[in-house]
């Protein structure tokens, strides 16, 4: 696993419900790549080969379009090492959580 991403999607809405049924659409897109991620309260990590996460966050803006929003604005953090692993989520934020 040489990537790290975490993506924040800020779909443009009309309400904070409105704003959540989006930001839930992008997530199950995200869950539904079949790579590790974690989702926090403002932005949800994945891991895995660069390239392809680079595709999930271009289909992220896509996703949140479709679902209805006249804009989408993304913060993404990268972590990528060619030449071996990244850090895990795992890794970083396990024992956090015990």
């Amino acid at each position: 696993m040489n990537a790290s991403v975490a993506i924040q999607t800020l779909p443009e809405a009309a309400n904070d419900e409105e704003l959540i049924r989006i930001v839930d659409e992008v997530i199950a897109y995200i869950k539904s790549t079949g790579r590790n991620c974690y989702v926090g309260p403002f932005e949800t990590a994945i891991e895995g080969d660069y390239d392809e996460l680079m595709d999930i966050v271009k289909e992220c803006q896509h996703i949140a379009i479709r679902a209805g929003a006249p804009s989408v604005a993304a913060y993404i953090k990268v972590s990528y090492k060619p030449e071996g692993d990244v850090l895990t989520i795992e890794k970083k934020v396990t024992k956090h959580h015990q």
